[in-house]
């Protein structure tokens, strides 16, 4: 019963271990794809200040964005 007992807590702590390192490396990966955003977007600013339209903005956005984010504004939108 005591082997039992101690491979059980070996094999939750072994677990608990793995997950973190997952919960890590995703969190990793968001910080990653935030930062990615967050230059599109800036792009997408200095773009607009260059007179470039909005359309024009807008694809490069899109661009800048593609598989990064949710819907065409890269994950963010607001009022116009």
């Amino acid at each position: 019963m005591k082997k039992s007992l101690m491979r059980f807590m070996a094999v939750a702590c072994l677990s608990t271990a793995a997950l973190a390192q997952h919960a890590e490396k995703e969190i990793r990966e968001d910080i990653t794809r935030h930062r990615a955003m967050a230059a599109a977007h800036e792009a997408a600013a200095k773009c607009l200040e260059a007179g470039k339209g909005e359309k024009v903005c807008v694809a490069e956005l899109q661009a800048a964005c593609k598989g990064l984010a949710i819907g065409k504004y890269c994950g963010m939108k607001h009022q116009h």
